[in-house]
């Protein structure tokens, strides 16, 4: 599988009144070109900051975050961003808010086929139907499904999720971690998914990865077996729940609550 993001020998360090601020310190991982990986870690360790350096909102300081071999410098029009918080324009539709990045990024899409191609968004998510509702009409999972939509409206290539899913109850979370596998089935891209959450990493992502300390630095990586379609009960096998030992363990590491191996306890 081709490497599609290349993060190498990244360091990132904040201007603040007190001087630099490390937050990245040697940080080097990959993403593969339609792979999904999660990157999970203790609160501060950077991870929101990896976002921006791989969509080309900051520029790191040393080393190189690149994608298909180019150095990332600047915004990318392939890159699709959503957030815990799916700010929408109160004054669209929902149907207009999906479209919006239409509206920017430069497309042969004529009016109609934009609105065609949020409404197949919508329908894949379990929206038809709400097009023409305000956003203070829908909950807050319908809210974020639009926001899924509108990310992927414009076909990114790349799907950056920061804690999308965050905010949300437990039931609604899961029911949109089982929408984000059918929009994965149906839309192919690459996704990079932050989350606290090590049940959501092992669902969605084939790859997690682990950041520790502060400037973080990559701990570990943990590869997670394909075993074809999942549906929630995957979480329950003896497989899921080894898995999620090992991560809890290496978070307990990188929070210094557990030593290193070849450490004395």
């Amino acid at each position: 599988m081709e490497r599609l993001i290349d993060i190498r020998g990244v360091r990132h360090a904040y201007k603040t009144a007190d001087g630099p601020l490390p937050v990245l310190d040697g940080l080097e991982m990959s993403v593969d070109e339609g792979g999904f990986t999660a990157v999970v870690g203790p609160s501060g360790c950077g991870k929101s900051t990896l976002t921006k350096l791989v969509a080309g909102l900051m520029i790191p300081d040393e080393g190189e975050v690149s994608l298909h071999g180019e150095r990332v410098t600047s915004p990318r029009s392939t890159v699709g961003m959503a957030f815990q918080n799916p700010v929408m324009l109160e004054w669209r539709s929902i149907l207009k808010n999906v479209v919006l990045p239409l509206e920017i990024v430069p497309t042969k899409l004529s009016r109609r086929e934009q609105e065609e191609r949020a409404r197949h968004l919508l329908a894949l998510v379990g929206l038809d139907g709400f097009e023409e509702k305000r956003p203070s009409e829908l909950s807050g999972g319908m809210r974020q499904r639009a926001s899924l939509c509108r990310a992927l409206v414009h076909r990114p290539e790349v799907l950056i999720l920061d804690e999308p899913f965050g905010a949300l109850d437990a039931f609604t979370r899961e029911d949109l971690w089982q929408a984000m596998h059918r929009l994965k089935e149906k839309e192919p891209f690459t996704g990079v998914l932050i989350t606290h959450d090590l049940r959501e990493a092992i669902f969605l992502a084939d790859r997690v990865v682990v950041l520790s300390g502060r400037p973080a630095r990559t701990q570990y990586v943990l590869d997670v077996p394909d075993t074809g379609p999942r549906d929630l009960d995957h979480l329950y096998t003896p497989e899921a729940a080894e898995m999620l030992n090992v991560l809890r363990h290496q978070i307990e590491i990188a929070q210094g609550r557990a030593p290193a191996e070849g450490e004395a306890a």
